[in-house]
């Protein structure tokens, strides 16, 4: 029996270093894996604000991760001053899922809240709930380019917000074969794992005529964020991840791919 991506091939718009599980998982199932790179993780100019937050901790009620790359990129910070996971102990710290709780806890860390609803909007209907505001410390570790909903709102409601740059994402260099593919629209489907993804997608196909390729590829999306992105283009999201991380984008991939695959198979018994 052929493996269920078999004959389909698939755009991973991050780099093997961010994307590895995914890139892996997609070829084991038969897949073709096209590497395009879209975006790059680099250090942030400074880490003053980040050095000053990781010396304070103690100040904190909660550290909030939005992403795994983040964990990754302040547990390294926390190394290089010379600190570990003890230096959190007197925090409290919230995941934004299931994915960066994994990386909490493969750095010893268990988060004391991950929301259902994996992604901003979720921390701070959590947040709510559990009576966090009025003069709350909270120290958010992230990319510096990021959306502002979750420190805002959380200051609306009083609360004292640190965000602490621990990385940028840059645009990536795609792949001038990928690019090829792309312009003759000759694959079945691109995943996109972040706003920027997506956007620097753009950037990088500039000048192509794209049209025959939203004619035939799948657009997969690891989560409504990202999907609010891509629709906000005019486009249609075909795959969505039930959850925010690569295991479950794998499997909408699949589900996907076996759907369009019995719709296109005559049925047996016609006149």
């Amino acid at each position: 029996m052929d493996a269920p991506l078999a004959g389909t091939s698939v755009v991973v718009t991050r780099s093997r270093a961010q994307a590895g599980a995914l890139i892996d998982a997609l070829a084991s199932l038969g897949a073709e894996v096209l590497e395009f790179p879209t975006i790059e993780r680099v250090e942030p100019e400074s880490w003053d604000t980040a050095d000053e937050a990781i010396h304070d901790l103690e100040v904190y009620d909660w550290v909030v991760f939005t992403s795994a790359n983040a964990v990754e990129q302040f547990f390294a910070r926390m190394e290089t001053l010379g600190f570990d996971a003890r230096a959190l102990s007197g925090c409290r710290i919230a995941a934004v899922g299931p994915a960066t709780a994994a990386r909490c806890h493969a750095h010893g860390i268990t988060p004391d809240y991950v929301p259902d609803e994996h992604r901003a909007e979720g921390i701070i209907e959590g947040f709510c709930e559990r009576g966090v505001g009025e003069e709350s410390r909270i120290l958010i570790p992230r990319a510096l380019e990021a959306r502002e909903i979750l420190p805002e709102t959380l200051r609306e409601r009083g609360a004292r917000v640190d965000v602490a740059p621990v990385y940028r994402t840059v645009r990536g260099p795609g792949d001038p074969a990928v690019l090829e593919r792309l312009a003759e629209g000759s694959v079945d489907v691109l995943t996109f794992t972040s706003p920027s993804t997506f956007t620097n997608f753009l950037a990088l196909a500039e000048g192509i005529d794209l049209a025959r390729l939203w004619e035939r590829a799948a657009i997969a999306s690891i989560g409504p964020v990202t999907s609010d992105a891509v629709r906000a283009h005019g486009l249609t999201v075909h795959i969505e991840a039930a959850e925010y991380t690569a295991a479950r984008l794998v499997d909408a991939i699949v589900a996907h791919v076996a759907a369009s695959r019995g719709a296109s198979t005559p049925s047996d018994g016609g006149s």
